[in-house]
């Protein structure tokens, strides 16, 4: 028995039913012209994953439905294929997590959600009920079960689905990229064949939406656990596979990625996405000198193209000629459109302004440098106002988790590129971009090289109030991201005085973060959706 699948690993966009069904019916033409019998698509891929409130409004629900029954009417004129589709249902007053079987102008089976996650970036406890029963369908003789993303990741749905007679188990998903998550999906689907015996397909969702990224990347996994075929990360892709007397053939096998490129791939995919399907023109970038603003530039021109994107210069007394001449040199050679707009006369009209209300006034402490990042803030959202364009954010993970940013002056803009980026894989980004294009690297050797700067007085380095990126980073992965206490830090051979600054600083900056930009999310935890700490807390960690 031979049974001939292709997995649409599609970037889909929420709430665009009509744009995502006519995805689905292309890539359904496509599979049937090259003889294949099965289309599955990701999870929820008629409205785009998540759809968050949407999910709560009964208007949607039922243009979900109704938009089913137009795809399925419209896929009958192809003939024979079936299409796996995942969808929300409404059914009894209760909305699950579906996928339906279409095929013949109907729908054939529907299989709904067991395992409804509600950890980390995930809330669909919220908004659905789980199914509880087994579905197996069968195509061209044999017999699959359907699962739904985390039904894979326990034990019980399919093995469900294998006591129902499933032979083969079909998987959608909508499973977001962090790192080291593609090794950790195929760990746990080997777990699911191990247990039942049956070969696996797992389609996955592409594209970036909000502040999470889908990297695709799907497979299929032979009855013994053999990785049989791959599918590219972070691009759409139709991914055939061969299913003969119950074992899977070898066949098309996307290369791996290193983690820095992956990385990489997922936040010019981020950065594509929420511009694209947001509507915005172009991105305008505050351009420093400094590495933090060098390899968000890079990242944008690389996701839009040289013609769509803006680098502005803001120099103050305190810049140092090397940054402007490294801001300089990196734009021509990125090929952007570069402006100087020197900010020293509106320092002196700002100091001016408050002298009078400032106590103390002639002092020079962090509120002249705040003021600095803040009239820099407002050159360039009068930029974006003009033009349309979007202000993309420069500051990092490890400067949002300590709180060395400036509300309405850095943090001011629309989207927050390297948000979930610490200063230690800045630079190691920005070794891996230089290194694709060696003989025209885009990051001037300087800007890695010397020593970090804000640049906001005299002499300024950010080690002057911040222990060293490599101890920043470290502890506020283990505290931040792990959920490690600050005895267990300092255990792992970390000096007390770290660990307290940086759990203080953590702890105190809450409220700047609740009020920085969306950012895209490519660590375990982010501060975003997976972070969700009270801004008005009196719990202190014992040391």
């Amino acid at each position: 028995m031979t049974l001939s699948v292709a997995i649409a690993q599609i970037n889909a966009v929420v709430g665009d039913l009509a744009g995502n069904a006519e995805r689905i019916a292309g890539f359904a033409e496509s599979a049937r012209a090259a003889g294949a019998a099965l289309l599955l698509t990701p999870e929820l891929a008629l409205c785009g994953y998540p759809p968050e409130d949407l999910l709560l409004r009964p208007d949607f629900l039922a243009a979900c439905d109704d938009e089913l029954d137009a795809l399925a009417a419209r896929l009958a004129a192809l003939g024979d294929i079936a299409v796996m589709v995942g969808h929300p249902l409404l059914r009894d007053g209760h909305c699950y997590n579906a996928a339906t079987l279409l095929a013949g102008g109907r729908r054939v089976a529907t299989y709904c959600k067991q395992s409804l996650p509600n950890a980390q970036v995930f809330d669909e406890q919220r908004y659905f009920t789980p199914g509880d029963a087994a579905c197996v369908v069968t195509i061209a003789g044999v017999r699959c079960g359907i699962n739904i993303c985390e039904d894979v990741w326990d034990a019980g749905a399919a093995e469900r689905a294998h006591a129902a007679g499933a032979e083969l188990l079909l998987v959608l998903n909508a499973s977001p990229y962090h790192l080291n998550k593609p090794a950790q999906r195929g760990d746990v689907l080997r777990e699911r064949v191990a247990a039942t015996g049956m070969p696996v397909l797992y389609a996955n969702l592409v594209g970036g939406q909000d502040e999470l990224v889908f990297d695709g990347a799907s497979f299929a996994l032979d009855a013994d656990g053999t990785l049989r075929c791959a599918a590219p990360q972070f691009a759409e892709a139709l991914l055939f596979v061969t299913v003969r007397d119950g074992r899977v053939l070898p066949g098309e096998m996307a290369p791996p990625l290193s983690p820095e490129a992956e990385v990489y791939a997922a936040l010019v995919l981020g950065v594509r996405d929420y511009l694209g399907k947001n509507g915005f023109p172009g991105a305008i970038i505050g351009l420093s000198g400094g590495i933090d603003s060098a390899l968000t530039l890079a990242i944008a021109v690389d996701a839009l193209g040289a013609e769509r994107v803006r680098a502005v210069m803001m120099p103050s007394p305190f810049t140092a000629q090397i940054s402007l001449d490294d801001a300089r040199a990196m734009a021509q050679i990125l090929g952007v459109r570069y402006d100087e707009v020197p900010i020293a006369a509106a320092m002196q009209t700002f100091a001016g302004m408050l002298a009078p209300v400032l106590d103390a006034a002639g002092t020079n402490d962090t509120t002249e440098e705040n003021v600095q990042a803040r009239i820099r803030g407002l050159l360039l959202m009068a930029l974006s106002n003009r033009s349309g364009a979007l202000v993309l954010t420069t500051g990092n993970k490890s400067e949002m988790a300590v709180g060395y940013c400036t509300l309405y002056g850095d943090m001011a803009g629309g989207f927050a590129v390297i948000k979930d980026i610490a200063k230690t894989l800045v630079y190691r980004l920005s070794h891996w971009r230089n290194a694709q294009s060696p003989d025209r690297p885009p990051i001037p050797e300087r800007i890695i090289t010397r020593p970090p700067s804000a640049e906001l007085k005299p002499d300024q380095t950010d080690q002057d109030s911040l222990p060293p990126y490599e101890v920043l980073d470290a502890i506020v992965e283990a505290y931040m991201e792990n959920d490690q206490s600050p005895r267990e830090i300092i255990a792992r051979g970390y000096a007390e005085a770290d660990v307290r600054r940086v759990v203080r600083l953590l702890r105190i900056s809450e409220y700047k973060r609740r009020q920085s930009p969306v950012g895209i999310r490519v660590t375990q935890r982010g501060f975003g959706k997976d972070w969700r700490y009270p801004i008005t807390n009196r719990y202190r960690d014992p040391f």
